[in-house]
Formats: C-alpha cells, structure tokens, sequence
C-alpha cells in the first residue's frame, strides 16, 4: 500500500489538488470534530477517490501531535501538511515525530504568535511597527497617545483579518475594542473558546504585498510578490490580489531578502509561507505577519497561472524529503488576478449572471458562495466574502480588469436587514 500523505486541515481545493498527482485512496485528512461536523467534511472526503479516510482529531490543543503518534503506531506517512493557519504547529510536531521535513515546531509557533514573531524578527533586523499586548481599552488609549497617528488593533493568534481594526482617536478605542472582540470564524474553528490576546500597533500608511516563498531545508527555491488590492474603511480586508505584482526589480529583490532574513530569524525548515509587508512612501519595508502556510484567497491558484508553475506538486514533493528534478520559474509568463464580491449585509433574493460573467474574456473562475435564502453577513473578515472571480492576461492591471468585470456581471440582490 502507498504510504499515505497526511492533510492537516480540510481544504476542498487542495484535496483536489492532490489528485492531479497523488494514487487514489493515498490522502489522510485530519480536521477538527467540531469543524468536521459544521462543515460536513465526512462526506465530502468520502466523495474523493484520493482520500484515504478522515481522522477527526483536536488537533489545536497542547499535546495532540505527539498523542495522535501514539494513537496511530502503524500510519507512517510520507509526508504532512498544514493547510489550514491553526493547523502549522500540529503539523510541524506531526512531521518532526515522524522523522519527515517540515517547518520545525518552533518556527511554527513563532508564525503563529504575531507578538513572538516581531519580538524575534526585531532582533534580527527586521522592521517591524511599534507594537504592544493589550488587554483592555485603557492599555488601548495609551498605547495610541504615544503614537502620531492612527494604529491597528488586531489579535495575535488568529486569521483571515479576524478581528483587525483601525483606530483614529481615543473616542473610538472602547467601541472598536468591543468590535474587535467579536471574532466569529463560524463553521472553520472549534466550537470550543480561543484564548484571546491583543495587540495594538502603530498604523502604516503605505502600499502592501505578499511574498510567497517555497523553502527546502532552510533555502528558498521559488519566491513570487503579490500586490493586495485592500477595503478602504476600518478594516483592512483584502479585495484583490494580482500575480506578480508591477514592482521594480530592486523592490522585488529586498522584499525576497527580508522574506529570507525573517525565516533565518525564526528558523524555518522545509515548506512554503505567506509573508506580508507594507512599503512606506519614504521605501521602508516593515513586516506585517508571516504565515507558515500556503497563501489563501486563491493566490497559489494565480501563481500556477502566470508562471505557470506546479507549486502545490513541489511542495508535497519536498516535504516526502525528494528532490526537485529541474528548477522553478523565476519570472511569470503572464498576470492572473482574483477580485472579491462585495455586496450589502442581508437576506439573499437572487444570483444572476453567473454565466455571463464566467464568459468574460480571460475569466478562468467565477463563484458565488451564497444562495437565495441565505444571509450575508457585514464584511468583518476573509470569511464574510460571499463571491470572487480570477482571470489571466498580459498584465496584472488588464488581469484584474477581466475580474473586476466578471464580478459586474453578476446580479445578487439582497434585502437590507434594516
């Protein structure tokens, strides 16, 4: 029997991904029970040919890499993968007792710990905002009366912009402190509580990226910038990305460096993360956070687009412990770009133009994520985006065109709830 590659976290595209190259019956999935339950993981695995079989597993408590080892003496995977953010320090564990590449359970939790992670990348040199752990709104205002000028209030151990707001003055620190702590993930976490801590940092103005960087024993092998088309408002939620992003070489060139410097600082082994900067109009670099993971949001899928590149395949290939036969892509052959739907919270009437909008020349995507009946929510974070569309071009601007014009397509009504 094949060994097995283990999936630490459910992602139906990545499942799909693996089946481009993986033999059926060869993916072990590992999900959270609640998170099984909510999302109907089971059947879904079950419909699969890939899939080996789903293990339901508290994987984000203290101890569960090593107690899960001990519960499955005979697995002996070939490979393990996070797939999910709160899934990198039980996968890293996974992989280190099981004798195969990974990020190193260190590393990991660094990444995960946005507090840690400037405390280590500081040392290192890396640029980071002032920042502070917070616990309430009075720590909140006297952290910003230090500042010149708006901060950030986010939380340090979560996700998809969850709970991240901009704060302009001491009159909105008690409101925006409430609304930071609604922190709803829904169907994608535990229904168990979340330990919450709270930092507050001094806001940058300025343009933001993304770098994505494959690592194969502490060296990168394929690094790509993308460009982040952001919210405006309050919460800095990403509308859009665009791959590569139109930046001049010298940019390019130091946003890979400090990627470098920051998996140096924290020491990084095997695998691929999602590392976002603000560049100030003055050209400093500062680090936003670091993820150990694959990017979200569709970007890999915009990556193996415009290179193009089999970037999910050399990943799994390097966390087996196997070479690369031939280097990756240094420069992309063309532009992809995703946009996101935004529409008004309320009740869902109608979805229409579905099929107009995947027509539109370039479009290689276009879904909506809710039906008539369901309710969409206030955009407070990645979750709360009910549609999106990807399309490829020449360039970046005329790639995020395309979807910018597929998603015009599309009709949704919705019935304010006021």
């Amino acid at each position: 029997m094949t060994a097995p590659v283990i999936m630490v976290g459910f992602v139906p595209v990545a499942l799909r991904s693996l089946a481009a190259f993986q033999p059926d019956g060869s993916v072990v999935v590992v999900e959270e029970p609640d998170v099984a339950r909510k999302r109907d993981v089971a059947s879904k695995v079950a419909a699969a040919p890939v899939a080996r079989e789903l293990v339901e597993w508290e994987y984000q408590l203290p101890g569960a890499a090593d107690e899960f080892v001990n519960a499955h003496p005979g697995l002996r995977p070939a490979a393990v993968a996070p797939l999910q953010e709160y899934a990198t320090p039980f996968a890293a564990r996974l992989a280190e007792r099981y004798g195969l590449p990974g990020a190193g359970l260190g590393a990991a939790e660094l990444l995960r710990d946005k507090a840690l992670l400037r405390r280590v990348t500081a040392a290192a040199g890396v640029l980071n905002p002032p920042s502070r752990q917070v616990t309430g709104p009075a720590q909140v205002r006297a952290f910003l009366a230090e500042q010149a000028g708006p901060i950030v209030l986010k939380p340090a151990n979560r996700q998809a912009s969850v709970g991240v707001r901009i704060v302009h003055g001491a009159d909105e620190v008690d409101a925006a402190w409430a609304d930071c702590l609604v922190q709803d993930e829904g169907a994608m976490v535990p229904d168990r509580p979340m330990p919450l801590r709270m930092l507050a940092e001094r806001y940058l103005r300025g343009h933001e990226y993304s770098v994505e960087m494959l690592f194969d024993r502490g060296r990168p092998v394929f690094a790509n910038v993308t460009d982040k088309v952001l919210h405006p408002g309050p919460r800095p939620i990403e509308l859009g990305h665009l791959v590569p992003a139109d930046v001049p070489p010298a940019l390019e060139a130091t946003l890979y460096a400090q990627t470098e410097r920051v998996l140096a600082a924290v020491g990084f082994g095997t695998g691929i993360v999602h590392c976002e900067w603000i560049v100030s109009g003055d050209g400093s670099i500062h680090l936003v956070e670091c993820a150990g993971r694959f990017a979200g949001d569709g970007i890999i899928e915009l990556i193996e687009r415009a290179y193009p590149v089999a970037l999910v395949q050399a990943f799994w290939t390097l966390l087996r412990g196997e070479r690369l036969t031939r280097p990756l892509p240094r420069r992309a052959e063309q532009a992809a770009a995703v946009r996101f739907l935004d529409v008004e919270p309320g009740e869902v009437c109608s979805v229409d133009g579905l099929q107009q909008a995947r027509a539109v020349p370039g479009v290689t995507s276009c879904d909506v994520t809710v039906k008539p009946g369901d309710t969409v929510r206030e955009l407070r974070s990645s979750w709360d985006r009910v549609g999106s569309a990807i399309a490829v071009a020449p360039t970046a601007a005329e790639a995020m065109r395309r979807a910018t014009r597929a998603l015009g397509e599309i009709q949704l009504k919705v019935r304010s709830e006021g």
